[in-house]
């Protein structure tokens, strides 16, 4: 009977390895994580970001965007918060990071502050960012969904991942749907993710050729992306006109509802007002094609998986344990980057 023990412990710990190497969560995460070491936490960083983005509506966007290409890298661990030094470069040094939002960084280190003030050492930045992102979803009308706590931050951070894993606005839909499979996601988590492009903006350069110079599969001349809305198509044309002089010129992804969490995003995309080819994509693509349809007729369900997502997003890749540290202060190392 022992040995019968023993082997059912041992499938057990084969088990919850295999599950800790792919990215899957472990069970020292909870809501409750600081109930006693700081019950203030979330209040007190939904006090700060909520002033952040009454001061700069862009904010939630931005933070979305900082949350994903964090979690998206070697796991939701605040890698992305590294500050590059003279001795070692850092995530923000990837080219695809550059075009971060200074306003979502600035956000989770006054986020930070307060907690130092209030239980130095205890929170870590990983969890700041997790929290600061739901917080801002449910702020600007979306849904509120669990979030684990007792993600310990990174002791590295990589200026060539980014690059590497994650999506870029000219990939198609196929080579980003690789990039969300191979990391365990599926193809309704990827364009339920997707959603979170229901807020801010992108730059005209993101999307310029579909309304410049714009050619066909054939090499066919048009004067915009054919399954563009030819008045929005028109309209984009004038805003960007001066994009190239001006690089810093944007549209809103969502033209409809810009500050508002919903559903609109995939409501444009079937009336042909999504602003990047990897929008449309998403709806000649019939792997994704009925997922737009159904979160485009219902709010809903687009909330609910929304949710979902967003939550087995945060758990991926987290740092427990000896793995991470509680970082002193978001954009650094306590003790200096992990080399090994």
């Amino acid at each position: 009977r022992l040995s019968l023990l023993l082997l059912a412990a041992a499938a057990l710990l084969a088990a919850a390895v295999a599950g800790a190497a792919a990215g899957g969560p472990p069970g020292k995460l909870s809501p409750d994580f600081y109930s006693q070491t700081c019950p203030r936490a979330e209040r007190i960083i939904a006090e700060v970001v909520q002033s952040k983005q009454m001061a700069n509506p862009t904010t939630a966007a931005g933070m979305l965007r900082v949350f994903f290409h964090d979690c998206f890298v070697t796991g939701c661990d605040a890698s992305v918060l590294i500050a590059p030094t003279r001795f070692a470069k850092s995530e923000k040094d990837a080219e695809i990071n550059h075009s971060l939002p200074g306003d979502a960084f600035d956000a989770v280190v006054r986020s930070k502050l307060a907690l130092e003030l209030e239980c130095p050492g205890v929170v870590s930045c990983a969890d700041v960012l997790a929290l600061a992102s739901r917080v801002l979803v449910t702020m600007t009308g979306g849904p509120r969904y669990p979030v684990p706590l007792g993600r310990k931050d990174s002791l590295s951070s990589s200026p060539t991942a980014p690059d590497v894993e994650l999506p870029h606005s000219n990939f198609t839909v196929g080579r980003i749907l690789e990039l969300f499979l191979a990391k365990g996601f599926t193809v309704q988590e990827m364009v339920a993710l997707s959603g979170a492009h229901t807020l801010g903006f992108s730059h005209c350069q993101e999307f310029a050729s579909r309304i410049y110079n714009y050619r066909d599969k054939t090499g066919k001349p048009a004067p915009f992306d054919p399954t563009m809305n030819p008045g929005y198509a028109k309209g984009l044309q004038a805003a960007c006109k001066e994009y190239l002089k001006d690089p810093t010129i944007a549209a809103f992804n969502d033209v409809m509802t810009p500050g508002k969490f919903d559903n609109m995003y995939y409501v444009n995309i079937e009336r042909g007002l999504g602003l990047l080819s990897t929008d449309e994509d998403m709806w000649s693509d019939l792997r994704t094609r009925p997922l737009v349809e159904r979160y485009a007729a219902n709010n809903t369900a687009f909330f609910d998986d929304f949710s979902r997502a967003m939550e087995k997003l945060s758990m991926y890749g987290v740092k427990t344990g000896a793995d991470g540290e509680i970082r002193r202060r978001c954009d650094a190392y306590n003790d200096g980057p992990n080399t090994v």
